[in-house]
């Protein structure tokens, strides 16, 4: 990855410059000009992204169902097991479990007994994160709330017998303005209709009429989400989903049209292309400014979304890893989405915990240099301190620099910073006025407090004031 983005195209530059704008300039009230948006994807792909989205930049993911339970190698426990037919996944079940055992069989062990949602609020507010997404149904098509298309298979007939949903969304709301938002897998991996459907060559769609749509329609109308986090769509187009029909009733009618976002993952043939904002893939990193708000969905644990029993502390990211994550999604205009993964009992994993709650204090300090800011176009990262990152304040004679390595001898150089009018650098953790001077064969050098007056580890805004 280069370490100085600048942007040379000056007809992109303009492009990006106008989208932002625009997306800053929308509001909460994304139509508010009464426009009708019909079901295709030029009128839908117009709709202004509500603005707090992109003001949010941080948010958690939680997959949390009945893979849960066997926790072993990854949310896609079933498949890997029944479908794929996995070595790791036979051997551990013909260990582990009688002969016959059926993957059902592990929904009453889905038990949530300690599941707190006042307290799973609390641990997502003091991160500092300002929305969350809760796996609502993943591919296993188990749904974390009473769905009446889901009889039998869902969070209050089998296993801890309540509404999760309901639980956790009410206490969200409760403590603070986090947004609640849910993730949802248009497919199941072996539900009859959707192999009845495939078996078909997707010339009917049963699935889907019967099963996918009133799920959703269940989900907006009893919940009221701000986010629709869509998967499972690459297995047939939009067209098979009836995605187009569902985004237009979203965006026109539904008690959510003014505040929704919803991702890109609507058919086959939408991802990256169509839709809210772009994910392209998971754990997506640009390396650039792109023209279309987008999100880096990640996990703390580094191989699987859902929890995994096995899991040791060398697999979880650093809270280093984390903050440079956080540091250089925004710099170049994305939102971090930061995945945790439950147990089946409902507790948060400790080092899970502990990371929200480090990147919660990071952002106390911090965090004016991350919420409600833009990609500064000029550049993102320094070329003289690799570690060096920039975002710029809402108002236009702010930077921000964030520095993620301590330099030697608490100088700091920055090439980015070179020959603009500074009226005054401020460090957010000390609250101090710093020095700084132009250097004779280019570039900035800023003097530093001492490290050992600073309250936060992992990285150092400075608030960068331009005389405009």
């Amino acid at each position: 990855m280069p370490n100085l983005r600048r942007v040379t195209d000056v007809v992109f530059a303009i492009a990006v410059t106008a989208a932002w704008i625009s997306a800053s300039a929308c509001g909460e009230a994304a139509s508010a000009d009464i426009q009708r948006y019909e079901p295709d994807w030029t009128s839908l792909d117009a709709r202004p992204l509500p603005a707090w989205y992109d003001q949010a930049k941080f948010g958690v993911f939680i997959h949390w169902g009945v893979y849960s339970v066997p926790a072993f190698g990854s949310e896609w426990f079933w498949m890997n097991w029944r479908g794929r037919k996995g070595a790791n996944y036979v051997n551990f079940m013909t260990k582990n479990y009688k002969p016959g055992f059926t993957y059902q069989e592990f929904g009453p062990q889905f038990t949530a007994e300690f599941f707190d949602p006042m307290q799973w609020a609390s641990i997502i507010k003091d991160s500092g994160a300002k929305y969350v997404v809760l796996t609502t149904k993943h591919h296993e098509g188990y749904t974390l709330w009473p769905s009446k298309k889901s009889f039998g298979w869902n969070s209050v007939d089998v296993g801890p017998h309540k509404d999760l949903v309901g639980d956790l969304s009410r206490a969200i709301r409760s403590l603070n303005k986090t947004r609640f938002g849910v993730y949802h897998s248009l497919y199941e991996w072996f539900n009859p209709l959707w192999l009845q459907d495939k078996q078909s060559n997707l010339t009917t769609n049963t699935f889907v009429t019967e099963k996918v749509l009133p799920e959703l329609y269940e989900l907006v109308n009893h919940y009221k989400p701000e986010i629709i986090w869509s998967d499972g769509e690459w297995e047939a187009p939009d067209t098979y989903w009836d995605s187009l029909n569902f985004l237009a009733w979203l965006y026109n009618d539904s008690p959510v049209k003014d505040t929704i976002v919803v991702n890109d993952r609507w058919g086959g043939d939408t991802l990256c292309k169509h839709g809210g904002f772009m994910t392209c893939a998971d754990r997506y990193q640009p390396g650039k400014v792109i023209s279309r708000k987008w999100e880096n969905a990640m996990t703390i644990d580094k191989y699987s979304w859902g929890y995994r029993r096995n899991a040791r502390a060398l697999d979880v990211f650093s809270i280093q890893n984390l903050i440079t994550q956080l540091v250089e999604t925004v710099s170049f205009g994305g939102n971090l989405l930061l995945n945790i993964s439950p147990t089946s009992d409902g507790m948060i994993p400790p080092l899970h915990e502990e990371r929200l709650l480090q990147i919660g204090q990071w952002l106390s300090v911090n965090g004016e240099s991350i919420f409600n800011t833009n990609p500064w176009l000029t550049c993102q990262n320094d070329t003289q301190h690799p570690h060096l990152w920039y975002t710029r304040g809402k108002n236009t004679s702010t930077i921000y620099s964030i520095v993620l390595q301590w330099p030697d001898s608490n100088l700091l150089n920055s090439a980015c910073l070179d020959k603009l009018n500074i009226e005054s650098i401020v460090m957010l953790d000390t609250q101090s006025k710093l020095k700084w001077s132009q250097k004779a064969e280019g570039g900035l050098l800023i003097k530093l407090d001492d490290k050992s007056k600073t309250k936060t580890d992992w990285g150092w805004a400075l608030r960068v004031t331009l005389n405009i």
